[in-house]
């Protein structure tokens, strides 16, 4: 891990005004999160987590404070450098996969790429294989979602998100769909990337897989409440080990 400031969240506020009344959804939030880190951000539902995760990924603007991505001041940029920002620098990942059900896994990977003229058909087709191959997906490629399993989708959603090689990866909820077994697979992949040098940002409301990050940061009523290294974070890898099979990986019909 660098010492290079890569995220850096300077008192920030979000206020929704519903009608007549104003909810404070963060209430003065200070972050830094290093290039290479792995962090878990905990919090149960109404906390704050969320709207702070649509902050981070340049989806929504904070009501006061600054964030800075990469070194960019994200706050004083206007929506077309936003996108490009978006498309260049992060790798989503959510809870419901967002695949287009009538497109290939392949072609779902593609996806980012079509935003940028300067990737010719060919190499986005070469970039798409990689990242299928890295979550271990290659063999599916020509599959449609609906020929694919939960865990599996998943994946697929995973390499879309690192088919730009991005700055880093920001996943809510990742593991929310699935069941235990592929929950903990999914996690080994995050770790396989932490592990290759990517920045990884995980909003979780699940103990168990806060537990894999290196950093857990825990939100409470829009404040940040405790934020601590994780000594031993567990090893998916070795969870894997000890939970049975499933028929996950047959192909389905």
């Amino acid at each position: 891990m660098t010492n290079k400031t890569l995220l850096k969240v300077r008192d920030v506020t979000k206020v929704y005004t519903m009608g007549e009344v104003q909810v404070h959804a963060l209430r003065g939030i200070d972050l830094e999160v290093n290039e290479g880190e792995f962090v878990a951000i905990m919090g149960a539902s109404g906390s704050g987590k969320t709207t702070f995760m649509n902050l981070v990924g340049c989806l929504d603007k904070p009501s006061s404070g600054s964030y800075e991505l990469d070194g960019i001041n994200v706050h004083e940029m206007d929506d077309q450098q936003i996108t490009k920002v978006r498309n260049q620098k992060i790798g989503y990942v959510f809870q419901s996969f967002y695949l287009l059900p009538r497109t290939t896994a392949l072609e779902n990977v593609e996806l980012p790429l079509l935003y940028s003229n300067s990737v010719p058909a060919k190499e986005r087709h070469s970039r798409a294989m990689n990242a299928l191959e890295t979550v271990g997906l290659a063999e599916r490629a020509r599959h449609y979602p609906n020929q694919l399993s939960g865990g599996q989708q998943q994946r697929v959603a995973l390499a879309r998100a690192i088919v730009n090689d991005p700055v880093f990866l920001l996943a809510d909820e990742p593991t929310g769909n699935l069941d235990t077994r592929t929950s903990v697979e999914v996690m080994e992949l995050f770790q396989k990337l932490h592990n290759e040098g990517k920045t990884v940002l995980l909003i979780t409301h699940e103990s168990h897989i806060s537990s894999y990050a290196e950093r857990i940061i825990t939100f409470r009523d829009g404040h940040v409440i405790s934020d601590k290294q994780n000594p031993q974070p567990r090893k998916a890898s070795e969870d894997l080990k000890t939970m049975p099979r499933l028929d996950e990986d047959e192909e389905l019909d």
